[in-house]
């Protein structure tokens, strides 16, 4: 059966055939041009991609059982969410890149280690937003048989319905500070962030999410790509206190600092949202800007130690307990065995 989708029009955030963020938000800095971009990709540091085989952590999630939230990080922005045997699976991308080219950011060597295959079946499926690093198809089309249900931004249920065929009433399409409860003891609000969607020469045409997940008592800030703002701020004093905020960190350049975050600004965010433990995301997987591929999250982590502030730093695969504190291993620093079973 198909889905009769709501209308765009409706949404205040929709203004003349495309979504607006909260505060104005040019693609690039004042003094930036297009230009400067192009030729600073032949400028790229040999560092921007590592120059070994990451380590891994092959956690059976099959298995996974925990009566407090775990997550298991994916690389980049994918990553599952498990409780009381719940699981929630945002922004799957499975397919090894990250471009609609065949052969371009393609993942880093030991990164790649999850497949569709190695999912649980997923009671929820959120995405944040239609960019290629954290809606792709091919991931969506072999999961959608173990998916239960899909929770996205106005929009974006269309990029993919026809991954469903005729059936695709199983996708809800949220606006900012709307709220759905998919399961008894779980509550999903959409909230603002401050980015843009796009696949593509089609820009701004379905909307662009965070998300504030309340599972079973928790409380889980899904973040998405966002520049900083003010609405950190907001969502913090209206969710808060987060016992755990899932940030971007990485991927960031100034020339366009008003859609992406850098080091310091993911850690105020964290602090705005009243976040207990801060989880960095949107790194160590794919290479998408001209940074060193670690200097994120060694930047990152620099900051949160001088200010005291929890950081969780696992190897892709590896559980997370948001109660739980723990001194996690600099990984990102040396060279380590190829891959470690659990």
């Amino acid at each position: 059966m198909k889905k009769q989708w709501r209308s765009l029009s409706d949404s205040k955030n929709y203004k003349q055939g495309k979504f607006e963020n909260l505060s104005p938000t040019p693609m690039l800095a004042e003094n930036a041009s297009y230009g400067q971009i192009i030729r600073d990709q032949f400028k790229r540091p040999a560092t921007i991609q590592p120059s070994h085989t990451l380590p891994s952590v092959k956690t059976n999630l099959a298995t996974l059982h925990s009566e407090t939230p775990v997550v298991v990080w994916f690389g980049h922005s994918s990553y599952l969410i498990h409780c009381k045997g719940t699981n929630i699976l945002v922004d799957p991308v499975f397919s090894g890149r990250v471009s609609p080219i065949a052969g371009m950011m393609k993942a880093y060597p030991g990164t790649d280690v999850y497949k569709p295959e190695d999912m649980p079946a997923i009671d929820l499926m959120i995405i944040t937003h239609n960019h290629y690093d954290h809606l792709n198809r091919k991931t969506l089309t072999q999961l959608k048989a173990k998916t239960s249900a899909f929770y996205t931004p106005l929009g974006v249920g269309r990029d993919i319905e026809d991954c469903f065929g005729n059936d695709d009433t199983h996708i809800t399409e949220m606006d900012w500070w709307e709220t759905e409860n998919p399961m008894p003891g779980i509550t999903l609000t959409a909230a603002p962030a401050r980015h843009f969607s796009g696949r593509g020469l089609r820009r701004s045409t379905s909307l662009w999410s965070s998300f504030v997940l309340q599972l079973y008592g928790y409380t889980i800030y899904i973040g998405g790509d966002s520049g900083y703002d003010t609405h950190f701020k907001t969502i913090g004093e209206k969710y808060g206190p987060m016992d755990l905020a899932i940030l971007e960190c990485g991927q960031y350049d100034e020339a366009w600092p008003y859609i992406h975050m850098m080091p310091g600004e993911t850690l105020q965010a964290a602090i705005d949202l009243q976040a207990k433990l801060l989880l960095p995301v949107h790194w160590g997987k794919f290479t998408l800007a001209n940074h060193p591929w670690n200097e994120p999250i060694t930047r990152l982590t620099q900051l949160a130690q001088e200010k005291g502030f929890p950081v969780a730093t696992p190897q892709i695969g590896e559980p997370v307990d948001i109660l739980q504190r723990k001194a996690w291993q600099n990984w990102w620093t040396e060279r380590q065995p190829e891959n470690v079973k659990s």
